[in-house]
């Protein structure tokens, strides 16, 4: 699965306000609302939801990277965005490194395949150095659209 498929582009944000781990959930849900990608009243259950998911485990994956996530019934197809902090922040990630790049989803629960091919995707392209450091380095959102675009074109490693 790509991620022009899933990535809502008015939802990225390059430059995150927040620097604590609820705080950017509660920032990129926010976009997602922004964006209209969720509605407006499901934001808080959709932040609690991704909230009980990271009680079971961080979602900070390592190399400075966290994916939080959740399923949620408010949505009918898999959305989410991509938040980029240039300080980084403890996200109480795997290796105990602070995280830089978010990326959110929500999926609708009859749709686990959606969700796991996402995650495949974020995984496989992360793992090219290149990818993650011009993401890191990103200053707009249109930057970031720009490398997800190339991603899905198979510019990078994955």
């Amino acid at each position: 699965m790509k991620f022009g498929e899933f990535i809502k582009g008015d939802a990225i944000r390059a430059n995150l306000e927040s620097y604590e781990k609820d705080a950017v959930i509660e920032e990129l849900v926010g976009a997602l609302v922004d964006s209209g990608a969720i509605p407006v009243d499901e934001r808080e259950s959709i932040i609690g939801a991704i909230m009980k998911r990271e009680e079971l485990g961080s979602t900070g994956i390592g190399r400075g990277v966290a994916v939080p996530h959740t399923k949620h019934p408010s949505v009918d197809l898999l959305v989410g965005t991509v938040g980029v902090s240039a300080e980084g922040l403890d996200f109480k990630s795997l290796d105990g490194e602070k995280v830089q790049l978010f990326f959110l989803l929500i999926s609708p629960p009859d749709r686990p395949g959606d969700h796991l091919r996402a995650l495949e995707n974020i995984s496989r392209q992360l793992k090219d150095d290149t990818f993650c450091r011009f993401l890191k380095q990103s200053k707009t959102a249109d930057d970031i659209k720009q490398l997800l675009d190339e991603a899905d074109e198979g510019q990078f490693g994955g």
